[in-house]
C-alpha cells in the first residue's frame, strides 16, 4: 500500500460535505483539478472507492461512510493543534522569571507594564529567591543571573555587565582616617553573613579585613545599603544601587564587575511566550547598560 498523505483528508471531508468537486474546491480555496487528483490519490492509497460519481455530484460509498468519522476526528486534532500553535504565537500564558532581588525590584518589575500592554494575555511571576529556583526542576522558565551555569540543558546568553564599587555615606567619609600608601587600610567594612560567604563581594571584603571582624554583617543587599547609609563602614555595592541610595564612591573599580546572563531551558527556547519575555528582559538590560556598568552614574 502506498503511504497515506494526510493532506488528502480535508479534500475527502470537503467533497463529502458539499457533494461536488466545484463546491469542495471553493471551500478549500484551491482548483478543481487539485481536488480531483487528491481524492483519486486517497482512493488509490486506501484501495477502496470512497465516492460514487454521478452527473449530479459525489455520494459516499459504504467504505467512504465508514471512513467519515475517522476523518472528522483527524480534522478535530488538526484544529486543536492549530489552536495550541496560535496560543504560543500570541504569547498567551504564564512565565516564571528567577532573578536577583536588586534587578527585580529596580529594573525588571517596573518594566513589566510595557510588556503587559503589548501582550495583555501574558502573566509573569518574578522569583527572587534564586537559591530555590532551579530551571532543571522547572521551578522557573528562565532566569537572569550573575553566575553562568556550567551544566544542564540550558541556553545561556550574556546580556550585560553589572559593575561594583566601594561606597560609604558622606557622614562616614567625613570622619574616616586614610593612610596614603593604603587609603582603606584603617576603614571599617560591612561584611556578609556566613551563608553568603560564597558571594564575590563577601570574599572581597574578607580579603580586605585580613582576619578582622566586619563592623556589621548582613544577609541582603538592602541590609548592606542600610548599614552603609547609617555610617557603619564601607560596603561593596552595585553602582546603580549605591548611587540611588545617595552613597559616595571610594573606589569605582574593584575588579568585581560581573556578566549578566540570560538563561533559558533549551526545551523552552522555541516557545513564543518565553521568547517574548526573554527579548523583553534583554532589552531592559541593554537599555540600562550604562547605569548598570556605572558609566552613566559617574561620568
Amino acid at each position: 500500500m502506498d503511504r497515506l498523505n494526510l493532506d488528502d483528508a480535508p479534500v475527502f471531508l470537503a467533497i463529502a460535505r458539499t457533494g461536488t468537486l466545484t463546491a469542495a474546491a471553493k471551500q478549500l480555496g484551491t482548483g478543481i483539478a487539485t481536488v480531483s487528483r487528491k481524492i483519486e490519490r486517497l482512493e488509490h492509497t486506501l484501495g477502496v472507492p470512497l465516492f460514487l460519481r454521478h452527473q449530479t455530484g459525489y455520494k459516499l460509498t459504504d467504505e467512504g461512510q465508514a471512513l467519515l468519522p475517522r476523518a472528522e476526528k483527524l480534522e478535530e486534532a488538526a484544529q486543536s493543534f492549530r489552536m495550541n500553535a496560535a496560543f504560543e504565537a500570541e504569547a498567551i500564558g504564564h512565565v516564571r522569571i528567577a532573578t536577583a532581588e536588586n534587578l527585580a525590584n529596580v529594573l525588571i518589575i517596573p518594566s513589566l507594564g510595557e510588556l503587559m500592554q503589548s501582550h495583555p494575555d501574558l502573566t509573569v511571576e518574578v522569583l527572587t529567591d534564586i537559591t530555590t529556583s532551579n530551571l532543571h526542576r522547572q521551578d522557573a522558565d528562565l532566569a537572569v543571573r550573575m553566575v553562568r551555569p556550567d551544566r544542564g540543558n540550558l541556553t545561556v546568553k550574556k546580556i550585560g555587565i553589572l559593575g561594583y564599587g566601594l561606597y560609604g555615606s558622606e557622614a562616614y567619609l567625613a570622619t574616616r582616617e586614610t593612610v596614603e600608601a593604603n587609603p582603606i587600610s584603617s576603614d571599617r567594612f560591612i561584611g556578609w553573613a556566613e551563608r553568603q560567604q560564597m558571594l564575590p563581594a563577601a570574599q572581597w571584603v574578607e580579603r580586605m579585613l585580613k582576619g578582622d571582624a566586619p563592623s556589621v554583617a548582613t544577609s541582603s543587599l538592602l541590609g548592606q545599603i542600610s548599614a552603609a547609609k547609617a555610617g557603619l563602614g564601607l560596603a561593596v555595592l552595585p553602582h546603580f544601587l549605591a548611587v540611588d541610595a545617595g552613597l559616595v564612591p571610594v573606589s569605582l573599580d574593584i575588579g568585581l564587575d560581573q556578566p549578566i546572563w540570560l538563561v533559558v531551558h533549551s526545551d523552552l527556547v522555541a516557545s513564543r511566550r518565553i521568547k517574548i519575555v526573554a527579548d523583553h528582559l534583554s532589552a531592559v538590560i541593554a537599555r540600562n547598560a550604562g547605569r548598570l556598568a556605572g558609566r552613566e552614574l559617574h561620568s
